[in-house]
């Protein structure tokens, strides 16, 4: 049987909902300088004790979200991916799916604007390495020899990125058309 929290009552925070609205905060525009605990706590409907509760200060908080943020990003997408059995279908698959999130969630600009930020730096150089190696692996399983694989997954990453800054500083220079990116993927599955 399970009790009913009365009426009125507030919902127990995890330290997972701080990560996500530190995250939330980011993303709004306000990248790093937006993780402030007071503002965090009145989104969350909650007090600043809350936040103690969970985490031993703001640089904390500024750390798990950003294990949260690699964790939803890169380990999130590429389990998905990985779902399908075919190398070439799970390279489509990726790439529609990150360029379509990119459109969506100006995060990832957010945090690489503030790339100088050691913690910011270190998941940047996490993600960074997890991002081409796994991409490059998909160029590998698609018989690609091993150098040729690697410089496939950076130039994938690299139009990725671009995209990405693009889609969010000069939306309009990005044709809305999916041949587009349909032809990006062409390009880099010549042999």
């Amino acid at each position: 049987m399970t009790r009913e929290r009365p009426a009125g009552a507030r919902k127990r925070l995890t330290a997972r909902d701080w990560a996500d609205a530190a995250l939330a905060a980011m993303a709004e525009g306000g990248g790093l300088a937006a993780v402030a605990v007071e503002p965090l706590a009145a989104r969350l409907g909650t007090t600043k004790g809350s936040f103690y509760w969970h985490f031993t200060g703001r640089d904390a908080l500024v750390r798990a979200a950003l294990e949260r943020w690699e964790e939803t990003s890169t380990e999130r997408i590429i389990a998905a991916t990985e779902r399908e059995p075919d190398p070439e279908t799970r390279l489509r698959s990726l790439f529609r799916t990150v360029m379509a999130e990119a459109v969506e969630d100006p995060l990832e600009v957010s945090l690489l604007a503030t790339a100088d930020h050691p913690d910011v730096a270190d998941v940047l150089r996490r993600v960074t390495e997890r991002r081409i190696g796994y991409v490059a692996r998909l160029f590998g399983d698609l018989g690609f020899p091993p150098p040729a694989a690697a410089r496939r997954g950076l130039l994938a990453y690299t139009a990725y990125l671009g995209h990405t800054q693009l889609v969010h500083a000069v939306p309009e220079a990005v044709p809305s058309d999916p041949a587009y990116l349909d032809s990006v993927l062409e390009t880099l599955l010549r042999p």
